[in-house]
């Protein structure tokens, strides 16, 4: 989409911390050449510019209602699509030099969506009520910390279709009881909101790979075993 908003424009280039930036190939379809673009990724949104410094971006994507996929088909570069499957179905193929910058990108654009962090926030929500649940009845905490790293550990077993939540604990039943509770809803909760910021990116990077295992090139050609 075209930019003609002076507020996004001001936030493409304001003070505002970014996710991620560099040059990427850019290839639309109306023009079918790879144009060289700097791209700023701020949330859900991919700001693009003709060069890094520019005060005004050329454009946007807003990452809701697609998907990130390999350009296996592309010859010229490492390249990656952002699909859209809404009306209009518009795409756009974004190359790079390398295939490990290709990885990258794809990993955090398949995090930018808000339908992903709603389901994020959702499933921790859950999480913090079972763990208030737990405090009120006097489980031991220590527990959740060995049973949020088994899940992670064991994580892989999961089926490639399904998000997987770090922190996500069955149920209750079993968990040995003292009579004494070690730890403070408080303490607990800044605990795991540290574990979150630091979980993220890994968890982004598990499911990007459970969904498709990239196996390097022969002879400059991507293969990938989905």
């Amino acid at each position: 989409m075209k930019i003609n908003d002076r507020t996004l424009c001001h936030y493409a280039v304001g003070p505002e911390g970014f996710d991620k930036d560099g040059i990427l190939w850019k290839r639309g379809e109306v023009n079918k050449n790879f144009q060289k673009r700097y791209f700023v990724l701020k949330g859900n949104l991919l700001f693009y510019f003709e060069k890094k410094g520019d005060k005004e971006p050329l454009g946007l994507i807003v990452l809701e209602g697609c998907t990130i996929e390999l350009a296996e088909e592309e010859q010229e570069k490492f390249a990656f699509k952002i699909v859209f499957h809404g009306e209009g179905r518009r795409s756009y193929v974004l190359g790079a030099e390398t295939q490990e910058m290709v990885e990258e990108w794809m990993k955090l654009l398949a995090c930018a969506p808000y339908d992903y962090m709603k389901l994020m926030v959702l499933e921790l929500q859950q999480q913090l009520q079972e763990l208030d649940e737990a405090d009120r009845l006097g489980v031991n905490s220590y527990y959740f910390g060995g049973e949020v790293n088994n899940i992670i550990n064991n994580s892989s077993t999961t089926s490639s279709n399904q998000r997987v939540n770090p922190f996500d604990c069955d149920h209750l039943d079993g968990l040995p009881k003292n009579d004494t509770f070690t730890k403070t809803w408080q303490s607990i909760h800044c605990e795991y909101g540290r574990k979150i910021s630091r979980d993220r990116q890994r968890w982004c990077q598990r499911i990007e790979d459970e969904n498709r295992k990239i196996i390097m090139r022969d002879d400059d050609t991507l293969i990938v075993k989905l």
